[in-house]
């Protein structure tokens, strides 16, 4: 688990030589080959996320 806030929880999973961002609101992001970019992903949702609930 990288990021979390009150409903958006991400988690960065591997599929082969590819890193995927995902979050418990079913938002996915691109597979990147950089694990760093994945998890760059995956804040920026969840940062993002929370500033768009009202």
């Amino acid at each position: 688990m990288h990021a979390q806030s009150s409903s958006h929880t991400t988690t960065t999973t591997e599929r082969g030589s590819f890193a995927l961002a995902r979050c418990s609101c079913g938002w996915a992001g691109p597979a990147r080959r950089s694990r760093d970019r994945a998890r760059t992903d995956a804040a920026d949702h969840a940062r993002n996320a929370v500033t768009e609930e009202p």
